[in-house]
């Protein structure tokens, strides 16, 4: 087969190296790509978001199979696209990804299909929304509508954080047109945790489960970001309760849109809140989350090319995944300033060197080679070092002793992920 993957980070990387182990393989390029993933697919400069050009690229090179990392073209309808040039796709329609481009749909197909989610409301006038919050108090959550980087979701623990959140969103427009609505919902506590699947309009197959840490420090402080790191197994969300949540949160939502006539074909990624009163919604993504991908990728036993086809084929009834007994854990290096403003252009060294720590593995995301082979920081969150083990305890170790080997002054990382798991 030949397989076009698009994106360029730590997600796109793993992707491609999971992928470029296939005995189905045949060529990978990846667009735009990374110098990591140049390791393991040839780069090609056409951006996420260009999509005329990714199908005459696809075209022109008789692509077998697409596989979009990102969100951002599957919500601009890259695979309507492809499937309009007679090539396979492993991603949901422009109308089916609107799980992830639109919060208050999900919300729509939530209440419809009878899935446990926060009570909501969307608003696209400001000063409503600041009503609702004084009516309501805080904490309160504040998210815009739209597509956001994952950063367009604020933890107003009071009313003026909250009012602050509606000034950035809605009337300074930080993220654009996505802030042209925000969706506000009540607080929920407890432990989150990724769930991910595979979908091909009917059937689904579970890809597992991981816990992100979305604050930018330690203890789980400060602004969210992308994704700071994660691990899996996660000890809290028990083999039957991940079933559970498969049928409640997975099955119910993929019965709704093939009612409504959207059948929901790639990853499909519930995340969700393990409340006191059970397991509810926060949120659906129409991808993989980033860095949960690299983590859960680690664990895969089986070829990953055959299962991404079938999402096209519709046959993914007949498949089986086999995964690794063991614990993963990624810890995403960034840059200094992130997430607000991450400087650019520092040197990184000894990646080598740290690539050579025994069951570790390192993704780029957000890097750049220059022409004499550095590697500089050109990104908010700039690597995931992953790390496999016995135990989660064993898994960081390692993870941390290859950080350690990274000379980076300009970068950060958290250095308590797994804690919730570990804390005992």
């Amino acid at each position: 087969m030949r397989v076009l993957v698009v994106g360029s980070g730590g997600r796109e990387h793993a992707l491609c190296w999971s992928i470029s182990a296939s005995p189905l393989l045949t060529k990978l390029w990846c667009a735009p790509g990374n110098p990591g993933i140049a390791a393991v697919a040839e780069c090609v400069p056409i951006g996420a978001l260009d999509i005329a050009a990714l199908v005459g690229f696809a075209q022109d090179n008789e692509v077998d199979l697409v596989v979009p990392g990102p969100e951002a073209p599957l919500v601009a309808g890259i695979a309507d696209a492809m499937e309009a040039a007679g090539i396979p796709c492993c991603g949901p329609s422009r109308a089916a990804a609107r799980l992830e481009g639109s919060k208050s749909f999900a919300k729509e197909i939530a209440d419809a299909a009878g899935i446990p989610t926060a009570m909501w409301q969307r608003f696209e006038d400001a000063e409503a929304a600041r009503e609702f919050v004084r009516r309501r108090g805080a904490p309160i959550v504040v998210k815009a509508d739209g597509l956001a980087a994952g950063k367009g979701v604020v933890v107003a623990m009071t009313e003026a954080e909250a009012m602050a959140a509606i000034d950035s969103i809605m009337d300074e427009r930080a993220f654009g047109d996505s802030g042209a609505a925000v969706v506000i919902e009540e607080f929920l506590t407890g432990e989150e945790v990724s769930l991910f699947a595979l979908c091909d309009g009917e059937s689904a197959l579970l890809l597992g489960s991981a816990q992100d840490h979305k604050r930018v420090g330690d203890g789980d402080v400060g602004p969210n970001t992308g994704g700071m790191g994660s691990y899996s197994p996660v000890p809290v969300f028990s083999p039957a309760l991940e079933e559970a949540c498969f049928d409640r949160f997975i099955g119910a939502a993929l019965a709704e849109m093939a009612q409504r006539g959207t059948p929901y074909r790639g990853i499909l990624y519930a995340g969700l809140m393990l409340t006191e009163h059970g397991p509810k919604l926060i949120e659906y993504n129409a991808r993989f989350g980033d860095p949960e991908c690299q983590v859960l990728l680690l664990k895969l036993k089986s070829d990953l090319l055959p299962a991404l086809a079938a999402v096209c084929d519709g046959e993914l009834s007949h498949f089986d995944l086999r995964w690794q007994d063991t614990h993963a854990i990624g810890v995403v290096l960034a840059a200094r300033g992130y997430p607000d403003a991450p400087e650019r252009g520092s040197v990184i060294r000894g990646l080598d060197k740290a690539a050579t720590e025994p069951n570790v593995q390192i993704f780029h995301a957000g890097t750049e080679a220059t022409v004499d082979g550095r590697i500089l920081a050109a990104g908010g969150r700039v690597l995931t070092v992953c790390a496999t083990g016995k135990t989660l305890a064993a898994a960081r170790e390692s993870a941390y002793r290859a950080i350690a080997q990274i000379d980076w002054p300009e970068g950060f990382c958290r250095r308590d992920i797994g804690w919730r798991a570990l804390r005992t």
